[in-house]
């Protein structure tokens, strides 16, 4: 490890935690914490059947005798008490029983059910629901988020039974302060917001995206361990350009045409300005918004709010991580990052968000000056569904306009404005190929066979596109014609692939999961009042140093989502100090700004930790309005 840390130079938070980590002296004494998300008992202005059929704080048969009778539940639950791991065994025996039987039919897939059963668990015991997903988060995270979710989003019309989260649509202008009001929980920590324009690789959903919105809050919660009863899923319906969606009369949503421009920023002020006036300190992750608004509604809040939108900043925090990790796996010195070449497929608010952030980092490297900014920006060719960007196009957009390639110069590679993929990869023999395009299967064999000339002795392919049906790729087509040594990442899961003679082909998952519950966690308990390069920067080194270097020679560059609390837990602490080495710190709770700077990386850890929620049923104490 300290090692990788004389390759990089890494942000001052991440720098600490390493030199950390290697220190064979401690501090003595360590400072206690208030567990804040622990085993404080509940007060409930409810009983008999109203607490039964409250998610909340339903505990069904695990409810104890004496609770039973507080509540004045006796008689209202079989007799026996079961413990909460009783309970976990039933229902998953029941799942496993279910997963086959629950289904509608042909039309209604395996994973779907899986995500039916799951969500009447959280319709009727949140607590449990949590520990469900937490204990088997490998195998359920691809079915509350992707791939399953963008299923769940293009069937959510039918699928809806009951509300999760808020809606605010065109129809309530100028009402959307008083209707913040409506939501019961005083404090809200985390709100994922969408207007459902670009869902996943799915394009325009409507108000059925409120499906990615719901996902990504859940695994807030398992990952990160942000209180359930303190996020909130907004759907901000605009309306939709959805043609299939205008005429269906089953669709639940404003059956009209989206608003744009001026009209369109009016709704979105109008919800930014209710929710941060009735909650100043929650954190709004912005989640598939369509790339003309992407970049612009970041640009105009970030400064503003405690926002970030993950498609820009999370997934460029993770190719980032991942990118640094293919270096390493080419056993290549971490320095070396600004000399790799990089091909990328997809000129998105994806696709442009990485490249912008890989920039960065490449001119951190070289000096972080005007020269090394240039420099760096020469390392990337930018292919969209016209071809390679070059300055000879007509109305390029103006986010991809720093990375059009100079006519003279592609001239002397033997490339011209809108050479096909093919043609690029053939003619730069990149030491990367990242995909952002959303376009299945893009990376087809004739640009494979074209990736086998790079000049990397080990090239490194990601196919980031969600869901799988978006992937550029799968790992089998890369192993088998790039060969054996290729270093495959992509968004949503594959299975690892059998090469035969013992070895295995490492499918990475570059999961935005991975950096958005750290980053959230991180600004909530930092106190921050805006999310910085800085601290998303932190985030993303924290992510590429969690692998060992033995694991990364093997090819894994990304770590196993089953650790995610500790992943999680580690960039959240990233987070906070490069917050605070900012001088951002306000402080959380108890903890204000200049304590929280006094705490070393052992108590900082005890810190995020005591502030994880975990699900456990709390002791319910029955207190009449």
């Amino acid at each position: 490890m300290s090692n990788f840390c004389r390759q990089i130079k890494l942000s001052s938070s991440l720098i600490r935690r390493l030199k950390h980590r290697s220190s064979n002296s401690m501090l003595s004494g360590r400072r206690s914490f208030t567990t804040t998300e622990g085993h404080r008992p509940s007060l409930v202005h409810k009983r008999s059947l109203d607490i039964l059929h409250d998610p909340w704080f339903n505990k069904g048969t695990a409810f104890s005798m004496t609770e039973r009778d507080r509540l004045d539940l006796r008689g209202l639950l079989p007799p026996t008490v079961m413990s909460p791991e009783m309970q976990i065994e039933r229902f998953m025996v029941d799942l496993k029983r279910l997963e086959v039987n629950a289904r509608d039919g042909p039309s209604d897939p395996y994973a779907l059910a899986k995500w039916r059963i799951l969500n009447r668990l959280h319709d009727r015991n949140e607590t449990m629901y949590y520990k469900v997903l937490i204990n088997n988060i490998e195998e359920y995270a691809p079915i509350v988020y992707t791939p399953t979710v963008g299923l769940v989003c293009q069937n959510y019309s039918g699928l809806f039974r009951r509300p999760r989260g808020m809606y605010f649509s065109a129809a309530d202008r100028g009402e959307m302060m008083s209707m913040v009001y409506n939501w019961p929980a005083e404090q809200v920590d985390m709100i994922v917001v969408t207007d459902g324009s670009r869902i996943l690789g799915l394009g325009d959903l409507g108000v059925q995206g409120i499906g990615i919105a719901i996902g990504k809050l859940d695994l807030y919660v398992a990952a990160a361990g942000i209180n359930p009863q303190r996020v909130l899923p907004v759907m901000i319906d605009v309306g939709t350009n959805n043609e299939k969606l205008l005429k269906d009369p089953l669709y639940l949503g404003l059956q009209e045409h989206r608003l744009d421009g001026d009209e369109y920023l009016a709704v979105i002020d109008e919800f930014m300005e209710a929710v941060f006036t009735r909650w100043p300190h929650v954190i709004v992750q912005f989640e598939d918004f369509q790339s003309k608004w992407a970049f612009k509604l970041l640009q105009r809040y970030r400064s503003t709010y405690r926002m970030f939108n993950d498609d820009v900043q999370g997934t460029a925090g993770v190719a980032i991580a991942g990118l640094l990790g293919a270096v390493r796996a080419q056993g290549k010195p971490m320095i070396d990052f600004p000399k790799q070449k990089i091909v990328v497929a997809g000129a998105g608010s994806a696709g442009i968000g990485v490249v912008n952030a890989a920039r960065k980092t490449m001119a951190r490297m070289l000096g972080n000056n005007e020269s090394a900014f240039d420099s760096a920006g020469s390392q990337f060719w930018v292919v969209d569904a016209e071809g390679l960007i070059t300055e000879a196009r007509d109305n390029i957009d103006p986010d991809a306009l720093p990375f059009a390639r100079k006519v003279k110069e592609i001239d002397r590679q033997g490339l011209r404005e809108g050479a096909s993929l093919a043609e690029v990869v053939k003619q730069v023999k990149p030491d990367v190929l990242l995909g952002l395009s959303a376009v299945g299967g893009l990376f087809s064999k004739e640009v494979l066979e074209a990736l086998k000339g790079s000049t990397s002795t080990r090239p490194a392919i990601f196919a980031m596109s969600n869901p799988t049906k978006n992937a550029e790729c799968t790992p089998e087509e890369a192993f088998s014609i790039v060969g054996d040594n290729v270093i495959f990442a992509s968004g949503s899961p594959f299975k690892d692939v059998d090469l035969g003679n013992g070895h295995i082909g490492h499918c990475n998952q570059g999961n935005n999961m991975y950096l958005f519950p750290g980053i959230g966690l991180g600004t909530l308990l930092s106190g921050s009042r805006i999310i910085s390069d800085g601290m998303l920067q932190a985030a993303a080194e924290c992510l590429a140093a969690y692998m060992t270097e033995e694991e990364v020679l093997k090819g894994m560059i990304y770590p196993s989502i089953s650790s995610i609390r500790d992943i999680t837990k580690e960039v959240a602490a990233a987070v906070v100090r490069e917050a605070i080495e900012e001088d951002l710190a306000e402080g959380y709770r108890e903890i204000d700004g200049r304590e929280l700077c006094k705490l070393n990386q052992e108590e900082l850890a005890t810190f995020v930790e005591d502030n994880m929620w975990d699900p456990n049923y709390p002791t319910l104490v029955y207190k009449q309005d």
